[in-house]
């Protein structure tokens, strides 16, 4: 049993997340989540939260509906040195950062420059994961990905909203199977996300089981079965 979703999206990210963090909260406790993570877009993205934003959040309720909120950020990654658009500040009173490349805010590159990318972003301190990396428009070597993730001690994501049938990052099956192959010989665990923007998908993982199905993927390595191996993991013990 799935018991956590952190990468969600609220009405502060704009761009069709209509639904404030309460009514995420309640959608998570009504399919059984313990954890709910909300990483709203970062201020690169149009219409996202601001830096105030995410400062405030330090104050916001820990518990909602009987579940344990997180907060955290989904970062845009800014170049192919892996800078993103919050200050170190900001980031560490936050409870987690997913950084991610999106199209609006850095065009495709070669295989080269994509991976340095992700690499860059995954030695910022404050980056605990690494979302859809497995989008087709960005072609990574994904041999690297896994070991500087295992160096740098950063989650790979595996999304949902990715796989879907109207996802919008391309055919990203080959790469989620990639990504998983490497992360289970590497012995790296893996985080899968729904990438949802509002309350509808929240929690949903539906296109993600067949593959790890194929993939034989241990469950042992699936950190959203435990609540505690995620928090530690993500305070590095």
């Amino acid at each position: 049993m799935y018991l956590l979703d952190i990468h969600t999206h609220s009405i502060a990210s704009g761009h069709g997340s209509s639904d404030t963090i309460v009514e995420l909260a309640k959608t998570a406790a009504a399919r059984g989540l313990k954890l709910l993570g909300v990483s709203d877009h970062a201020p690169s993205t149009m219409c996202a939260g601001t830096s105030s934003y995410f400062r405030g959040l330090a104050m916001a309720p820990r518990h909602r509906m009987g579940v344990e909120l997180l907060y955290g950020v989904e970062l845009n990654i800014l170049d192919y040195e892996g800078r993103v658009d919050l200050d170190t500040v900001t980031l560490s009173s936050l409870d987690y950062a997913i950084a991610s490349i999106h199209r609006p805010n850095l065009k495709p590159g070669t295989v080269c420059q994509n991976t340095a990318a992700y690499v860059g972003a995954m030695r910022n301190p404050y980056v605990s994961v690494i979302g859809h990396c497995d989008d087709a428009h960005y072609p990574a070597d994904y041999k690297i990905l896994v070991s500087e993730a295992v160096r740098s001690h950063v989650l790979l994501e595996i999304n949902n909203s990715s796989l879907s049938p109207n996802g919008y990052r391309g055919d990203t099956r080959d790469n989620v199977r990639c990504i998983l192959q490497l992360c289970k010989a590497a012995g790296h665990p893996v985080l899968l996300s729904s990438d949802s923007h509002g309350k509808s998908h929240v929690g949903d993982f539906s296109c993600i089981e067949p593959l790890l199905r194929e993939c034989r993927f241990p469950e042992k390595l699936i950190i959203n079965h435990s609540c505690a191996a995620l928090k530690r993991f993500l305070l590095h013990e």
